[in-house]
């Protein structure tokens, strides 16, 4: 597996292999799609043109068994290092922008800014009881990055989520007790309340706030 891999990251760094006005085959996708696994892995190198080169190369000399440059051993630690390294360079540079994004939501019509620093911006009313801290819901969401870009939605999946308010992040364990069936409401959440310093993998930046719009449709058990 590891060979193949190597293989398809050559072909990606070097030139086009599909053919202009022919269509790939379903084999030539599943090798594609190794290859997008494989660049997800090294994004959080945030590597130049110049230093993709250098990766280029101790692949192309993996794959031929030619002499390396230098032993994996004895450098684990030191790309563990680099990749630590140049995530928080990545972090720092988009600080001032969370920061940001975080004010403008506080200033939206309605906002409310909450001790733990959850921004509560009502959108529907509902009526009835609010879910308690232990209680399961029923909801309906679209969750965004600070840039707009969507990276998860129940509609989008045709299905609602159901969970216990205990079992999720704590921006929403806290919003969602704010809410009343049937009502809807913008959550932003900063990092420490939603998935802190490390994110999720090639989804969600390490120490990234997000906004939720969320749809609370029903409580279905208390507890």
């Amino acid at each position: 597996m590891h060979r193949l891999i190597v293989i398809v990251l050559v072909a990606l760094f070097s030139t086009p292999v599909f053919a202009a006005g022919t269509p790939p085959t379903e084999e030539e996708k599943t090798l594609y799609a190794v290859g997008l696994i494989v660049s997800r892995q090294l994004s959080e190198f945030n590597l130049t043109p110049d230093e993709l080169k250098v990766v280029q190369q101790g692949i192309y000399d993996g794959v031929n068994g030619t002499k390396a440059e230098a032993e994996i051993g004895a450098y684990k630690e030191k790309v563990q290092e680099l990749a630590r390294v140049r995530t928080k360079q990545q972090v720092d540079k988009m600080v001032p922008l969370y920061k940001e994004f975080l004010k403008k939501a506080a200033m939206e019509t309605g906002a409310v800014k909450t001790g733990s620093g959850l921004i509560y911006i009502p959108l529907n009313e509902g009526s009835g009881n609010c879910p308690g801290p232990r209680d399961t819901v029923k909801v309906n969401y679209i969750g965004t990055l600070p840039d707009g870009k969507e990276f998860d939605s129940s509609h989008k999946r045709g299905m609602t989520a159901e969970f216990r308010l205990d079992g999720v992040i704590a921006c929403w364990k806290e919003g969602l007790q704010k809410i009343k069936p049937g009502g809807k409401a913008k959550l932003v959440c900063p990092a420490n309340l939603a998935y802190g310093e490390t994110g999720v993998s090639n989804v969600i930046p390490p120490s990234c706030p997000l906004a939720f719009e969320v749809e609370l449709l029903e409580v279905t058990s208390h507890n």
